[in-house]
């Protein structure tokens, strides 16, 4: 125990984690201020700090990094800690976002049709996605970020999926070509849906219901939710929600599927998965947010910090993100999250039709 401690201390005691850690904290502020404002709104605070993290590591290595290779190795790791660590403190606060009272009261029957939605399009994005040959770990993700809840989504799953050491960076960059692909189909149709909503002819309650059962980011949701008056906002709300709350089930689902279908990592003994533990955490916050009432009262400046924490790792994750890889595998993820996507809203709306 005093060995594992006293090496990540070292990792962490470094220049370069310092440094890294400011650049993504500032990033992640920068995100947060910018979502205020019109068009930034519909990205969200984590695309944005995931797109500066992108754009800062050119500077961070003509400036900081240079030809030097024990920084080089330095700032890797330190982005590679940061957004592994902080994605999963940030998923357990996230869990203050999720009141649990409202969600089996007024949400009851968003509940059922949630998990049904959240489970037809993994399983329809994961098949569109291997049949245009993506590979498993691009695929998997794609299809739980555009069924589940955007970036949170990917990240949650990423996390809960055990690789070998020799595949992490290749991992990493699913991450982020999975994060950039329903950050697109999420603004794409939220767009869409503005225009389009008022023609199908749906009422306030049906239009928030389903932006709220197929949009990819809750920002994404709200958005399109609020354009429609308070009462679409608040359905969009609380469908989106009803999605959110099935990544912990997702979570847990994938991490065994992936371990017996896919792993390549060797079990001594008997086999065991990588559970995601942060996942109880998360329910455990959603919990203690809905039922004690001096938490619930400050639950909104917790889901504050959670955005400020996620920011961070996406930051760092856009630090490290890997462009010639993207740019050779990306495109058949996005046609993958793009068609099903196109059947997701349409499916929604009969949803919402059907039910509200």
């Amino acid at each position: 125990m005093r060995e594992f401690c006293t090496k990540w201390w070292k990792r962490i005691a470094t220049t370069d984690m310092l440094f890294i850690a400011i650049l993504t904290l500032i990033a992640s502020f920068i995100g947060s201020w910018l979502k205020q404002f019109p068009g930034f709104s519909l990205f969200g605070a984590l695309i944005i700090a995931l797109l500066i993290g992108m754009v800062i590591q050119f500077p961070i290595r003509s400036f900081y990094v240079g030809s030097n290779d024990d920084r080089r190795a330095g700032v890797k790791d330190a982005a590679g800690l940061i957004s592994n660590k902080l994605l999963r403190l940030g998923i357990i606060l996230l869990g203050f976002k999720l009141n649990l009272e409202v969600l089996f009261t007024q949400g009851i029957k968003c509940l059922p049709i949630a998990a049904v939605i959240v489970t037809l399009v993994i399983v329809v994005t994961y098949a569109i996605a291997r049949a245009l040959k993506v590979n498993p770990m691009l695929a998997i993700l794609t299809a739980g970020g555009t069924g589940i809840c955007g970036a949170a989504a990917v990240m949650g799953l990423s996390g809960s999926i055990t690789v070998s050491e020799e595949e992490e960076e290749e991992k990493a960059d699913d991450e982020v070509m999975a994060v950039a692909t329903v950050a697109i189909m999420g603004t794409v149709f939220a767009l869409i849906e503005i225009a389009l909503f008022p023609l199908f002819g749906l009422t306030p309650a049906q239009q928030g219901v389903a932006a709220g059962a197929t949009l990819h980011e809750i920002a994404h949701a709200v958005a399109v939710g609020g354009a429609f008056g308070e009462e679409a906002l608040n359905m969009a709300t609380i469908m989106k929600l009803s999605r959110v709350l099935m990544l912990v089930f997702a979570a847990i689902i994938i991490a065994i599927w992936w371990d017996r279908k896919h792993s390549t990592v060797k079990h001594e003994g008997k086999r065991k998965v990588a559970f995601p533990y942060f996942m109880l955490g998360f329910i455990a916050a959603s919990v203690l947010g809905t039922y004690v009432p001096f938490l619930s009262a400050i639950s909104a400046n917790l889901v504050d910090i959670a955005y400020i924490v996620l920011g961070m790792a996406m930051a760092a994750l856009g630090i490290n993100v890997n462009f010639k890889a993207i740019a050779q595998k990306g495109a058949k993820a996005v046609l993958a999250s793009f068609i099903a996507s196109v059947l997701l809203m349409f499916f929604g709306v009969g949803i919402a039709v059907l039910f509200f």
